[in-house]
């Protein structure tokens, strides 16, 4: 029996009560297991919140089924399963404030800019700008997210400009200020390097889908040194 299996016989059928049986499930069922705890904990976030992000401009695009597919792959024997588990979030009463409480609960090292949780709203900012435009509601959802996920005001905007097509701020990329000398910069851009680096993700339990994310991420971060390297020699 897959985790996915595992997990849905766990829940059961009551719609009504998915969010408190979904946290539960994953807190009993992988007791004992950590690390498959850690990537189900991860997968039921990223499918759950993107379920209630689904109802924030109320269009769910087929680019934006897309991009959750490259972040989201599985076997296509559990497709209904993931399936069920998605309209379990979409139709659930609670709130999407209600699952991104009791889903940070999950995460073991859950403090103020968690990583883990900072790989959850990276992963819904890459299917909310899949349709070329992150719209207003959707924003203003996904900074909800990173306020219960107790992220801060500069760390959150550091992630949005990661996924800013165009025009993104090179200095709020990497987290750093135009006042800050060079070395400084320097050392702050391979300190986030490193941090990111997929083997960081694979210990933090993401699946190893979501390499597209940690490639796409790696990608604006050297963007951003580049640029603001290339500013600096230019004055």
């Amino acid at each position: 029996m897959s985790f996915w299996e595992k997990l849905l016989n766990a829940i059961g059928n009551t719609a009504g009560n998915a969010l408190s049986a979904v946290v539960e499930a994953i807190r009993t069922v992988f007791e004992g297991d950590p690390e498959t705890r850690r990537k189900v904990a991860f997968s039921v976030a990223i499918i759950a919140l993107s379920a209630k992000m689904a109802k924030a401009d109320g269009i769910v695009s087929e680019k934006e089924v897309e991009a959750f597919r490259e972040i989201f792959e599985f076997p296509q024997d559990q497709a209904k399963n993931v399936a069920r588990l998605y309209n379990l979030a979409r139709q659930d009463v609670a709130g999407y404030e209600a699952y991104a409480e009791r889903l940070s609960t999950l995460c073991v090292t859950c403090a103020a800019n968690c990583t883990v949780l900072e790989d959850v709203l990276d992963g819904l900012f890459h299917i909310a700008k899949a349709d070329g435009l992150i719209h207003e509601k959707e924003l203003n959802f996904l900074s909800h997210i990173g306020e219960i996920f107790q992220m801060s005001e500069t760390r959150f905007e550091q992630i949005a400009a990661r996924h800013v097509s165009t025009g993104g701020d090179p200095y709020k990329v990497l987290g750093v200020l135009p006042s800050d000398d060079f070395p400084t910069i320097r050392r702050r851009y391979h300190g986030l390097v490193s941090e990111h680096h997929p083997d960081r993700l694979i210990s933090r339990g993401v699946p190893k889908e979501f390499h597209v994310i940690a490639n796409e991420r790696m990608a604006a971060l050297n963007a951003a040194y580049a640029a603001i390297e290339k500013e600096r020699r230019a004055a």
